[in-house]
Formats: C-alpha cells, sequence, structure tokens
C-alpha cells in the first residue's frame, strides 16, 4: 500500500485551520495544487457527508485524467474530529484503471508552541502559537506519479498556510 505524505506549520490556531475544512469557499481556495484551481458541487462539509470537485487546469499542456484538461473527484467525509482530525476516501472517476480508485486522506491538526529563536537571553520568552497539518494518502492510485502527488500535496498546503499569513505581515 502506498503512502504519499506531506506536513507544514501554519501560523494559525487548529479551530482556526480547521475552519478551512468545513467552509467551502475556502475549501475551494486552498485545496487544488498550485497550477489549478477547483469547483466544488454538492458539498455537505460534516461527517457522513461529502463533496464533489472538478480540478481544471490553468494551462492547456498538463493532461487531465478525467477529461482532456480536468481532474474530478468524489469525497465522502468519513470522519471529522474538530478541531483535531478529519478523514475523506476520494474516489476517481476514471476509464483508465491506473488512475481510478479510493484514496483515504487524513489531515490532522497538531497545536505547537515555538520559541522566538531571536529573544535576548533573559528576556520575556515570545512564543509563536500554531498548528502542525499533516496529510498522509493511503491507497493512491498507481497511476498517479509519487513526486507530483506529494508536490500537489505540499502545494494545497502551501496555499492554506497562505490564508492565514495576512494576519503577521
Amino acid at each position: 500500500m502506498r503512502v504519499d505524505s506531506a506536513h507544514r506549520h501554519i501560523a494559525a490556531l487548529p479551530e482556526e485551520v480547521f475552519r478551512a475544512f468545513q467552509e467551502p469557499q475556502l475549501l475551494a481556495a486552498w485545496l487544488p495544487p498550485e497550477g489549478m484551481h477547483a469547483h466544488l458541487e454538492h458539498f455537505d462539509l460534516r461527517a457522513g457527508g461529502g463533496f464533489s470537485t472538478v480540478l481544471t487546469y490553468e494551462t492547456h499542456d498538463a493532461p487531465g485524467k478525467y477529461s482532456a484538461h480536468s481532474d474530478a473527484a468524489d469525497t465522502k467525509i468519513v470522519s471529522m474530529e474538530p478541531p483535531r482530525r478529519v478523514v475523506w476516501a476520494v474516489q476517481f472517476p476514471s476509464e483508465d484503471p491506473a488512475f481510478a480508485g479510493t484514496m483515504f486522506m487524513e489531515w490532522t491538526f497538531e497545536s505547537v508552541m515555538s520559541a522566538d529563536p531571536d529573544q535576548t537571553p533573559g528576556s520575556q520568552v515570545h512564543a509563536e502559537v500554531g498548528t502542525e497539518v499533516t496529510v498522509q494518502a493511503k491507497d493512491v492510485p498507481h497511476g498517479i506519479d509519487p513526486g507530483e502527488h506529494v508536490a500537489g500535496l505540499a502545494s494545497s498546503l502551501a496555499k492554506l498556510a497562505a490564508l492565514f499569513e495576512h494576519r503577521h505581515a
């Protein structure tokens, strides 16, 4: 069983990050990797619910797995444990068996506090509160290139982090 994973520190509380998994407009903003945009359909963002996604390539030089320039997925939300964990079962409708199947994605959110490395000795400790977000994709269809998939996961996490960067700029 293949497992692809990525993680990122996000400068926001777990409750804030978790909200980006519960609001359709936020999910559509960060979920597609760089070079794609998403259209969410039929969304019910709670445990037992789900959503359908069409990811469209912004350039036409990348072939889609669902149509000429798009990928599609039907996602069932298997588990939602605010603000710690989300599990998705992602079904890929594709006529090519190398890209078809169900992939399970587990997203975890761990609260972290890190000391300011630039503090003056003897001064009060300044800390940054944040969330370590980890995603593990299991049972990834074998037609999906592992390196490209991990890069896509990292890109999605970077877009998720960007939702909160304006607060610290």
